[in-house]
């Protein structure tokens, strides 16, 4: 049974710390999952489940797909499925959906993310959190003033989310750095993926392609990290950040940045969609997930994800008309086009190879412009696609998206 897309929507894209400081990330959830059902003139009664997550993960709200059912005014007896798996989440809540749905099991179903990184969870450090758990537990005043002697003032230091790999201790713009640097890419290359990105994002907004997928928040319309004026000039004076060696290559020009918002795409079957008389939007045929170990190359997988999506459709390269290829660095970017084209010696048997021509990749920009909401960004991927492809006249597109942890997921879209 093909899994129809019929249709999805997004907060704008804006810098973390600015206009979306006071949302959280079940804030942006809800705002994104209630104006789909509106947009789209959804009977909530239709709707079986939601796959939805975040990777800045908050305990308080360890299930945020069913809290988000349970504020929305939708049909508390929808099933709410929450996921969390770096930046490729929204593709794995996509594909649990899309399972679901060829199975039989369900005939709709609501699948995205939302990022709130200007209101990160802390915490205190292990030693605190330590200190303060044995504290809760002593049962009598003198145990707990026994305990208060061993109080250090650095047990109340606040904590962000690391940025660091747990497995490794390394940031994911220190891997990137790694793999730049075995892979030969140079910083021209990647400020090069940076201007194509902002060029191509503004063109899309211009022509109003990224307003038509935006449900503003409050007074916020628009995304705000696009830079029209910018230039290879400029983006050239930026510092190396993780490597400030002669030999650094990446630049907040050239990484995406951190950024708040939220994305929702709805999946049905193909009969339902017919049978409610709705415009298919897309159909997202199959998504395919890889992974490689990190001392591999960080953000490699992608390499391998992708050329097994199109050997089990039987595709070439050539036989995709667009793709969107997530842009979390330039150098990311960069080194898995090398690999998909020239092959790799750490895994020489790829079932496909083929080029990806910069004019069929990442059209309507990519997540360096736009922004990267981490749990968003996969349900942005196939809304832009959907509207890529169908703006110019086209058929198929394949969506590739990297993770931490050495993690990777591809998507295969068509559109009737």
């Amino acid at each position: 049974m093909r899994v129809a897309i019929v249709g999805g929507v997004r907060t704008p894209f804006v810098r973390a710390g600015g206009v979306f400081s006071k949302y959280s990330a079940l804030d942006l959830g809800k705002h994104v999952v209630v104006s789909c059902v509106e947009k789209l003139r959804l009977d909530p009664s239709t709707i079986n489940e939601l796959y939805f997550g975040t990777v800045l993960l908050d305990p308080r709200i360890p299930n945020l797909s069913r809290e988000i059912i349970l504020r929305s005014g939708l049909p508390k007896t929808i099933d709410g499925h929450f996921i969390a798996n770096n930046c490729i989440t929204g593709l794995v809540a996509a594909s649990a959906a899309v399972d679901a749905i060829a199975s039989g099991r369900i005939h709709c179903a609501l699948v995205g993310g939302s990022e709130s990184m200007s209101q990160p969870t802390l915490t205190f450090p292990r030693k605190g959190e330590n200190f303060f758990f044995k504290l809760n537990k002593a049962k009598t005043l003198g145990a707990k003033l026994s305990l208060l002697t061993s109080f250090r003032p650095g047990f109340l230091a606040p904590q962000a989310p690391s940025p660091k790999e747990p497995s490794t201790g390394l940031t994911m713009g220190q891997h990137c750095e790694l793999m730049a640097q075995e892979f030969k890419i140079s910083r021209r290359e990647q400020d090069e993926i940076a201007l194509m990105s902002h060029q191509r994002a503004a063109e899309a907004q211009r022509d109003g392609t990224l307003q038509s997928q935006i449900v503003p928040l409050g007074d916020v319309k628009d995304d705000n990290l696009i830079r029209a004026d910018t230039s290879l000039e400029k983006l050239s004076t930026l510092p190396a950040v993780f490597d400030r060696s002669a030999q650094g290559t990446i630049s907040a020009g050239n990484s995406s940045a951190l950024t708040d918002g939220a994305s929702v795409v709805c999946l049905m079957s193909e009969e339902m969609a017919r049978q409610q008389g709705r415009e298919i939007f897309g159909y997202l045929e199959g998504v395919q997930f890889a992974s490689v170990p990190p001392g591999d190359g960080l953000l490699m997988a992608p390499a391998l994800a992708l050329p097994n999506l199109l050997s089990r459709f039987g595709l070439q390269f050539d036989q995709i008309d667009l793709f969107d290829v997530h842009e979390a660095f330039a150098a990311q970017v960069l080194c898995n086009l090398k690999v998909w084209r020239d092959g790799w010696n750490r895994y020489p048997n790829l079932p496909v190879k083929g080029n990806v021509p910069y004019d069929r990749m990442n059209v309507d920009g990519g997540s360096i412009a736009l922004g990267h909401p981490f749990a968003a960004t996969g349900g942005r991927l196939l809304v832009n696609m959907c509207q890529a492809l169908k703006k110019r006249g086209l058929k198929r597109g394949a969506i590739s998206v990297c993770a931490a942890g050495g993690g990777a997921a591809a998507a295969l879209v068509s559109v009737p």
